[in-house]
Parts: structure tokens; C-alpha cells; sequence
């Protein structure tokens, strides 16, 4: 499924509207019968229902609805929040129709209160205020009118987008209707990922009203994708039945020190749980006996350590030459030589996948343009601190701007990219874009990123392929912390109950 913004949805139903002949009044009727039908399964036994429309298409979506339940029995309240003599096209048509079959209207005047009465006295609100078209801070009247129905705390379903979300960036300049679920048309929103789009837009589904998804291609617009159970799942590598350690891979981890022993353990063992047929951690010799006692099914290439870090020098003996995977970085630490490190590796790595994280994003920072030179596939996994860090930006212009600085990272240095967050984005070489839409703040804890980091590397060393090691990585990491807060809390979660989890999920595919 692609994620539209703004002015591709536009061109989208205007090729349907002008190339396939569908009427506009016809799409606006459309998604009217979608979201009444969303409110008959949910609101059975709810009567009384306040739609809210403003004099733009949203409206013209709410008069629909209004209409549409009232034939179904509902006791239903329409205010009209705006002026008459600007409804056009196809929402003045519903305007007059609703006008022309008598069923009851309340037209908002300035300065009245009887909007307020309607929104205590209903049970479910339909917001059809402001849709798609939202840019900077919303005004006044619906600055108060969304006011009173956030602190109404009554069921609220929003039309398309929640009034006062920026549907491109998700930003929410000053106020925005907190939905308990947004039904939104033809494609889900890139602003429902971003920003405070999920702090607003509640459960989110997407309704049919006859734009075909096929117009992408057709127009090739430039649309991220959304990571679905089922890409996840056909993204995972295939077993093969007669294998052996050999031939599901093998990894090398160059990490750890002595402050940070857990990180290389988090991401072995994450690897062997999804997997992989062979791991060996490179860490300090000073952290040896710990990790091992720990880790007992790595290999182990113990290093020689300074103050606890590894010594760059020891990297250039490594022979490298048997490992699928690189991965350089979690627990690493900043007090070695990571310059030197990531110059080493860069100069005798050949083909292999090398994955950096956590503080080998600290180091490479230095190492970017040399990165296009490389003959193999680079990962990294940045969150937005360690992105901002890559960019020269702040953490607030990555969160601003996250697919656009993802995409240009990935495409301008040729590497694939998972900036983490709340809504992970994975971006590749060719600027392809994806947006994980799971995850929750049981991931918010140290060791996380470690595991998800060993997932990557297991699915990479399998099958040799970044995007698809990626894809399946992210929503499984993402989903196992949703299943597991669900079953205890999202106080709980552990990046050891994620490793566990993980291998329960892949045996459902």
C-alpha cells in the first residue's frame, strides 16, 4: 500500500475524475457511505450523532454522512461551520440535496453557543471540519469548537484527516481533534506517521471510494510504501530443509567495552533467534569472560583492548573473507579509534553486508563520501539523534523532515537506511521509501536498537538481500513489543522478551 500526500491525492482523484469518468459527487458519496458504515458496525446502539462541516470537501463528505444515518435512524445533529454562498461543486450538490429532502441543519453564526449544547448532548462527533487542506494554525472558529470537543472526551471520527493535522507533515501548528478513529480515503496520509499525526489520528482505516491504487504506477508518482504483515512476511528468507550452519550464514559483531557488555550480546543473540547460522563477536578481551558466560552460542574473536576498547590495530588481522555480515558498533563506545576502525574496514571489506549502529554512526560520520565507493551493501541504523549527527542537523529538523532526510542520506551516499522512531523509516540507494507503521514505547529502552540491529544482520547473512532483511526486521521487532505489551504492559518489556518473541512470530508466517 502507498502513503499520498496532499497534492498526489489530488492528481489521483483527478485522473479518476477526468480520465476514468467517474464524477466527483459521485467519490464524495462514496466516502460518505464509508464512514457511515464504519459508524453502523462500531455505534449499533448509539443514536444521537453530531457531524461537524465545514465548506470544503471535508463538508461536503459530512453532509453525506449526516444524510446517509438519518436514513438509517439515527437521531442525528448537522451543524454547518462556515458560509453558505462558498459551498461549491460537488459539496454545494450534497449541501442542496441534504437542503432539498428538509433534514434538519444548524447553521453556526459567530458568537453563538448552541454548537457547544450540540456537543455535550452528542454520543458519537463526526469531524468533516477541515480535512487534507490544513496548513498552519487553525482559526478561530474551530480553534474553540475543537477545544470543546477534545474536552468532551466523546468518541470522535474524523473524515479523511483530523481537523487541524497537517496531512503532509503531520505537524499540528496549534490544535488538532483528537480522533478515536480516522477513516480516511483511497490511500492512508503520510502526516498520519509523522509529527503528531499518531498522537491524533487514533485507529486509522482506509475506505474504498473507487481511486484505484493502480494510478501510481500509471502517473509514477514518487510514493512511499507502508509495511504490511504481508510484505513482511513474503521479505522473510525461506528455510531451506536439508541446511546446516553454513547455509543460513555467518556473522561478525565488532563491538562492546566496558562499560557497554550487553549491547554486542543483544545483538548475537537477537540473530541466533531469527536464524542465523553462525555468529562470532569481536569484543575487548578485557569483557571475554563476561560476554561468554553470557553468550554461549558465539563464537568468539576476543580483542586486544585499551582502558577497555578495542585497539583499531587488532581489526587489520581479522580475516574477513568467511563473514556474510559486518556489523560494527553496538557497545563500541567512544573512547578507541573508530576513525581507524571504519577506514579499516572500508579498505578490507570486499562484498560483505556491513551494518553500522550506534556509536559506529558517531564514527562514520567522517567516512561518508567514501561510501560510494564501496562494492558491497552499507546499513545503518541511526535514531534521530545519531541522524542528526550524519546530517549536520538538528534532532528537531530530522524529526521535521524525516522522510525527506532519509531519502536524501540514503540516495546521495548509496547506502540503506532505518532511522528509528515511533514510525521507523527505511530508506534505499534509489530513494525508495517505506514507513513501518508499528511499534509502541515498550521499545523505549536501552538494548532495543541492539536487538533489532542482530535481526537485521541474521535476515541480511540468509538471503543477501537489505531491503527485504529490513522490511521483515522492522515489523517484527515492532509488532513483538505490541503483542507483548498487550499480554503484560509496556512498562515491562524487555529487549530479552523481544529476542524471545521474535522466533514465536516467524513460526505464524
Amino acid at each position: 500500500m502507498y502513503v499520498a500526500d496532499q497534492k498526489s491525492m489530488q492528481i489521483m482523484d483527478r485522473y479518476t475524475m477526468e480520465q476514468l469518468g467517474l464524477p466527483g459527487v459521485v467519490l464524495m458519496e462514496n466516502a460518505g457511505n464509508a464512514v457511515v458504515q464504519e459508524i453502523l458496525r462500531d455505534y449499533p446502539n448509539y443514536t444521537r450523532v453530531l457531524v461537524l462541516s465545514g465548506q470544503g470537501n471535508n463538508g461536503g463528505d459530512g453532509f453525506v454522512i449526516a444524510r446517509r444515518l438519518i436514513d438509517f435512524g439515527y437521531d442525528v445533529s448537522l451543524c454547518f461551520i462556515g458560509n453558505e454562498e462558498k459551498l461549491k461543486g460537488d459539496a454545494h450538490i450534497h449541501y442542496q440535496v441534504y437542503q432539498n429532502r428538509r433534514l434538519p441543519l444548524y447553521v453556526y453564526r459567530a458568537g453563538e453557543e448552541d454548537i457547544f449544547f450540540h456537543i455535550q448532548s452528542a454520543d458519537v462527533i463526526v469531524d468533516a471540519m477541515l480535512g487534507t487542506g490544513v496548513s498552519g494554525e487553525v482559526r478561530s472558529p474551530f480553534y474553540e469548537i475543537i477545544q470543546a470537543v477534545n474536552e468532551s472526551h466523546k468518541d470522535v471520527i474524523s473524515v479523511d484527516v483530523p481537523s487541524g493535522l497537517n496531512s503532509n507533515t503531520g505537524e499540528v501548528a496549534n490544535i488538532a481533534i483528537k480522533a478515536k478513529k480516522t477513516i480516511t480515503f483511497a490511500l492512508p496520509k503520510i502526516g498520519f506517521f509523522v509529527g503528531n499525526g499518531p498522537k491524533v489520528i487514533g485507529e486509522w482505516k482506509v475506505a474504498d471510494i473507487s481511486v484505484p491504487d493502480s494510478i501510481v504506477e500509471i502517473l509514477q508518482l514518487p510514493l512511499p510504501k507502508l509495511l504490511d504483515a504481508e510484505t513482511a512476511k513474503t521479505s522473510l528468507p525461506k528455510r531451506v530443509k536439508h541446511g546446516h550452519k553454513g547455509t543460513f550464514g555467518h556473522c561478525l559483531i565488532i563491538g562492546g567495552s566496558k562499560y557497554y557488555v550487553g549491547a554486542p550480546i543483544y545483538t548475537a543473540k537477537a540473530a541466533f533467534h531469527s536464524g542465523i547460522g553462525l555468529v562470532t563477536l569481536a569484543i575487548p578481551e578485557t569483557i571475554y569472560s563476561q560476554v561468554a558466560g553470557t553468550c554461549h552460542e558465539s563464537l568468539f574473536l576476543p580483542l586486544p583492548d585499551t582502558n577497555g576498547s578495542i585497539d583499531c590495530k587488532a581489526l587489520e588481522n581479522i580475516d574477513y573473507s568467511k563473514f556474510k555480515t559486518i556489523v560494527f558498533g553496538p557497545g563500541l563506545g567512544r573512547e578507541c579509534d573508530g576513525d581507524a576502525m571504519i577506514q579499516i574496514l572500508l579498505e578490507k571489506l570486499t562484498t560483505q553486508t556491513l551494518i553500522v549502529d550506534a556509536d559506529g554512526l558517531y564514527f562514520l560520520k567522517n567516512h561518508l563520501n567514501q561510501l560510494q565507493h564501496y562494492s558491497g551493501d552499507i546499513i545503518a541504523t541511526p535514531h534521530p539523534g545519531e541522524m542528526a549527527t550524519l546530517t549536520g542537523k538538528t534532532v528537531a529538523e530530522v524529526e521535521a523532515g524525516r522522510l525527506e532526510t532519509a531519502k536524501h542520506l540514503a540516495s546521495t551516499y548509496g547506502i540503506y537506511l532505518l532511522l528509528k522512531g515511533h514510525r521507523p523509516i527505511i530508506a534505499t540507494p534509489k530513494g525508495e521509501l517505506w514507513i513501518n507503521p508499528h511499534g509502541n514505547d515498550a521499545l523505549g529502552k536501552g538494548g532495543s536498537g541492539d536487538v533489532l540491529t542482530g535481526l537485521i544482520a541474521s535476515l541480511v547473512s540468509q538471503q543477501k538481500d537489505p531491503l527485504k532483511a529490513m522490511l521483515s526486521a522492522s515489523y517484527y521487532h515492532a509488532t513483538a513489543a505490541e503483542e507483548l505489551g498487550k499480554e503484560t504492559s509496556n512498562y515491562g518489556v524487555t529487549p530479552m522478551d523481544i529476542i524471545h518473541a521474535i522466533p514465536v512470530l516467524f513460526g505464524r508466517t
